[in-house]
């Protein structure tokens, strides 16, 4: 890589940091959307357009399209996007799911027929789908407001300002007259639009506020492929701060003096506390012969009964059976 061109990604990036950097202020926890207004005449505009150009362009091309030819683009498509996830993950340190990727990428070009044939999905080496806004995100550029773009559709102020460079990694690239990039740009956006087809038309039924539910969709979406998978638990206002990210937790200050541990809620799939049990005293299983060495009233036992039943001692010692009474009892009785 040339000094110029170094320079020139260097500048790009930069770039896209502060002006990440400079516009998010707009954007509280509260209103992630401060530019609702203008954001839903943008998104009025894309579905006229989506429904009296787009919409039906990709119908006919899907008509005259087999799906096999339109799997075959959209996986070409994907595999050049792959080589720029690999980019983004060594930047994101993730090495290993670089390698990975790079892996993937090899085999869907070569054996994959120039990644017309995704092979690599059935051999467990999937997709990662990184780019440059997930890649500012990790860094810790704050999101910003939510924006919907003309044609472009939803993105954030630090997805905007990484757009650039995610759209240069793209097919048009390999082309180097504007008129086959336009074209093979053209290309790859009806043949999206006609794999969505049916998505479209089910957005269209379930949504009673179509911009609501198309902006939520995409925020949760960026963060669930921001954070991997994994994304933080929402416990309310205070687990986000200004930025949109999920805020880190204060630390707990340490308690100044003895203090009486509080009981803590339990899960519905913890198993609870066992309750402490007083052992009072321990004795061995006795055995009939054994009855009459065993069966001897102690001050000490009585003591303890008198505080269990509230009855003075007097009455227990008064009435307690002797040795030989116990023993007679025991002979006139028959076994069972």
């Amino acid at each position: 890589m040339s000094s110029a061109t170094e320079g020139a990604w260097r500048g790009l990036i930069l770039t896209a940091v502060c002006a990440a950097a400079l516009l998010q202020g707009c954007a509280t926890s509260q209103n992630r959307d401060p530019l609702e207004s203008v954001n839903r005449k943008i998104f009025r505009f894309n579905e006229v357009l989506d429904d009296n150009v787009l919409k039906p362009v990709a119908t006919g091309y899907d008509k005259v399209t087999p799906e096999l030819v339109q799997i075959g683009i959209d996986n070409f498509v994907n595999n050049i996007k792959d080589v720029w996830s690999a980019v983004n993950l060594v930047l994101q340190g993730r090495p290993g799911m670089a390698a990975q990727t790079v892996l993937r990428v090899g085999l869907n070009t070569t054996l994959g027929l120039a990644g017309f044939i995704d092979i690599a999905s059935p051999m467990q080496l999937d997709r990662p789908n990184e780019d440059l806004g997930q890649t500012l995100a990790v860094w810790g550029v704050p999101s910003g407001a939510y924006l919907m773009l003309p044609v472009f559709g939803p993105s954030t102020v630090r997805d905007t300002a990484a757009m650039p460079a995610d759209l240069y990694f793209s097919p048009s690239a390999l082309f180097q007259t504007p008129r086959d990039a336009n074209a093979v740009r053209i290309l790859s956006i009806v043949n999206k639009r006609s794999l969505l087809l049916g998505a479209s038309s089910l957005l269209g039924d379930v949504a009673l506020d179509r911009y609501a539910f198309v902006r939520d969709a995409f925020l949760q979406r960026r963060q669930n492929l921001i954070y991997n998978g994994e994304p933080p638990e929402d416990d309310g206002d205070d687990a986000w701060d200004d930025t949109g990210e999920a805020a880190p937790a204060a630390p707990l200050a340490p308690a100044e003096g003895p203090s009486d541990p509080k009981p803590q809620p339990q899960s519905r799939l913890s198993v609870p506390a066992a309750t402490p049990v007083v052992v009072l005293w321990e004795r061995p299983l006795l055995v009939p012969e054994q009855l009459d060495g065993h069966l001897e009233v102690s001050d000490e036992w009585l003591t303890q009964l008198s505080a269990w039943s509230h009855v003075p001692v007097s009455a227990f010692a008064n009435n307690s059976p002797t040795h030989d009474e116990l023993a007679g009892l025991r002979e006139q009785v028959e076994p069972r």
